[in-house]
């Protein structure tokens, strides 16, 4: 039995305890706002107007560069942000005021409609005590035409108001890390489970074991689709190996692109296939020399890839770098320029393939994207360089510099919709060197001028 001092020392602990959570309860509500930190910075190296949407040590991050960046509106980017740890934050371009636009946790791919004000994203159901195993996983929906006027009126309410579960996801599915919204905004798309996808694997198919230093890559794994309108959910495809990024063909609805996951190359990259699980096939077949890598969705009949320049020819053994990754032996032959490399541009229709650009030395370009235009394209390296394509004389330029190398993550360089801008995440602010920030590069306007 306690006593009296014990007794007060628990109460203590358990007051304090209260006061944390209710004032994280507080902070954390859907809907709060927090004041702008944007600021203009002019890049040193290359002149570039830089408009930072943060800029503070908060561990901010965009969204995947396969993925919507900007609401349906484009007025606000979502991005993840430690200010709330485990929720989402919208910044509005124009003033910088930003707002949480989720309650009660995320996880995986964050999937902006672009038909409607909706933010989609996956929850897991919470465990059970002495669960061992993962949950039920919600599909959540967002409306945030509701909560960015709510929030700017001072007039929030519960975050029932703005959030609804679009359906559950059985947990013996095993779903969970990228999701992707099909073009029609009725369907998501999600990665499946190795269980449950060897279930649906064609029969006498092998499943393919780990490739590379990494120990990734092993199948089986599979799509999933969830109607976010009915809560429906069908199987879409299985495959012999590990899905890894997820996602959609914008502009024509049925239209999926995935890749093989294994941390670096993979026998076999990219692939896709349609929403009834027909069509399936390598989106660019590769060789063993062609590490092909980061595929992004950009028009509507194209999608751009990287196929990287970033080892030494003959693959000598070279110590273990974060700024110089995939060096090692057990990639084999592949991503040296003794083949051509760069920036690649596929055509979902004719299978054509042609390179936008490369850069002269160094790692090449390695995260890629387009405008939906089809005029311009992106690359960072592996410095963290931003290079802009003009797709139509293949002019190539240093858009800007200076973002870090020991940043906690890559730039990832993403076009807004009307391919006026590039969204990066970026440490050039950062006084750890690591911690990130949101940051838009404006396309030179003496090239939005360009008509040939």
């Amino acid at each position: 039995m306690l006593n009296f001092k014990e007794n007060i020392h628990v109460l203590a602990a358990i007051v304090l305890l209260n006061s944390v959570l209710l004032s994280t309860s507080l902070t954390a509500q859907i809907g709060h706002r927090f004041p702008s930190e944007k600021k203009i910075i002019i890049d040193p190296v290359t002149g570039t107007q830089l408009t930072f949407l943060t800029s503070t040590p908060a561990g901010d991050s965009k969204i995947y560069q396969t993925h919507r960046q900007w609401t349906a509106d484009g007025k606000w980017l979502i991005f993840r942000s430690g200010r709330v740890p485990g929720e989402t934050l919208a910044v509005n371009e124009k003033t910088g005021v930003m707002v949480q636009v989720s309650e009660g946790g995320y996880m995986g791919m964050l999937t902006l409609a672009q038909k409607s004000m909706k933010l989609y994203f996956m929850r897991m159901v919470l465990r059970q005590p002495g669960q061992t195993r993962a949950g039920p996983v919600q599909i959540v929906e967002v409306n945030l035409e509701k909560l960015f006027n709510d929030s700017e009126a001072g007039t929030l309410k519960k975050e029932n108001e703005y959030q609804k579960v679009c359906g559950t996801i059985p947990a013996e599915i095993g779903a969970g890390g990228d999701m992707a919204l099909d073009a029609d905004e009725e369907w998501v798309y999600y990665r499946v489970g190795r269980a449950e996808a060897a279930k649906h694997l064609p029969e006498g198919t092998k499943p393919e074991p780990n490739f590379g230093p990494r120990n990734m890559g092993a199948g089986p794994s599979g799509i999933g689709s969830l109607n976010i309108k009915t809560g429906e959910i069908k199987f879409v495809v299985a495959v012999p190996f590990q899905v890894g990024h997820i996602q959609t063909n914008p502009w024509v609805p049925g239209e999926i692109v995935f890749c093989w996951e294994t941390g670096g190359k993979a026998p076999q990259r990219t692939w896709t296939v349609m929403s009834d699980g027909s069509g399936l096939r390598p989106l660019y077949p590769e060789s063993e020399y062609e590490w092909v890598t980061h595929e992004a969705v950009i028009t509507k009949d194209e999608v751009a890839i990287a196929i990287m320049g970033h080892r030494k020819i003959g693959t000598p053994v070279v110590p273990a770098d974060p700024a110089n990754p995939g060096q090692e032996v057990g990639w084999g032959p592949s991503g040296t320029r003794e083949k051509p490399t760069g920036l690649g541009i596929v055509n979902l229709r004719t299978r054509e393939m042609t390179i936008a650009g490369q850069t002269p030395s160094g790692s090449g370009l390695w995260h890629v994207n387009g405008s939906g235009d089809g005029r311009w394209a992106v690359g960072d390296d592996f410095t963290r360089n931003i290079y802009l394509i003009d797709r139509h004389t293949h002019e190539m330029i240093l858009l800007s510099a200076g973002h870090k190398t020991t940043a906690s993550d890559h730039p990832h360089p993403t076009f807004s919709p009307d391919g006026t801008r590039i969204e990066i995440q970026s440490a050039m602010l950062s006084e750890n060197n690591k911690s990130m920030n949101i940051c838009i590069i404006p396309v030179p306007e003496e090239w939005l001028k360009r008509k040939d």
